[in-house]
């Protein structure tokens, strides 16, 4: 029998923050200017580095499967569910378009919105130049509707903590329907914000994941851990 040496493969993968793993399915939490999948960038991503720390974790011969099943912007931080089969991959990839699969993220804004608590409805448009979302108040050409549920769940001196529940998922879809009703993420220079974070990141943390295991069934609920930063421990204390 084989023997692994952990303190070794923790050497390697200092950063590699896996919160729940299984035979079919690994969730890791990304740090923020991790790219998720492969973009024109050409930078390394977190699913090669996924692939990487299964291959040496458990001394696996040839190629590893790591299937990407939804991506994080690369500023933000926070969970992401990798298929380990492609079993898992199919199924995921169902309950992730058939909305199946309940994220909360938690996002530091500026400003407080008028109601701490509510549902937010917009139409939004992508220009794919500008790498951003547009959002309106009623049905645009070329707009899709997307809806989140928050609340205002923490405060600091100058900053407030939202939660999110995301009901669809369009891109940037947090980040421009928060800075719409004047709450931009701390940080997020694109949609409003004053000045940006120090290390390049944005205030949004994929915080939770919850669902239905595609292939034991059985509920799947974690949370991952917050950024190594001050101000997200002041506010959320």
């Amino acid at each position: 029998m084989q023997v692994l040496d952990f303190s070794l493969f923790n050497l390697h993968f200092p950063f590699m923050n896996v919160v729940y793993e299984d035979n079919h399915i690994i969730i890791v939490s990304k740090r923020s200017g991790e790219i998720v999948q492969g973009d024109k960038t050409g930078d390394r991503t977190l699913a090669d580095d996924v692939k990487a720390y299964i291959k040496e974790k458990y001394a696996k011969p040839g190629n590893v499967f790591i299937g990407v099943t939804h991506r994080l912007d690369r500023p933000v931080w926070g969970l992401v569910v990798f298929a380990k089969t492609s079993k898992a991959l199919a199924r995921l990839n169902d309950m992730f378009r058939n909305g199946d699969v309940h994220k909360t993220y938690w996002a530091i804004c500026q400003n407080t919105p008028e109601q701490h608590e509510g549902t937010l409805t917009h139409w939004l448009t992508r220009n794919e130049k500008q790498n951003k979302s547009y959002a309106y108040d009623h049905e645009v050409p070329g707009s899709k509707k997307a809806v989140l549920k928050y609340k205002v769940i923490g405060h600091s001196e100058r900053y407030t903590l939202i939660e999110v529940e995301l009901l669809t998922g369009r891109h940037h879809q947090i980040r421009c329907q928060l800075a719409k009703i004047g709450c931009p993420i701390k940080g997020d220079l694109k949609y409003g914000a004053r000045r940006s974070n120090p290390d390049g990141s944005i205030s949004l943390l994929a915080r939770k994941v919850e669902f239905v295991h595609p292939v034991s069934k059985e509920l799947i609920n974690v949370a991952g851990p917050l950024p190594d930063d001050k101000l997200w421990r002041e506010i959320t204390m």
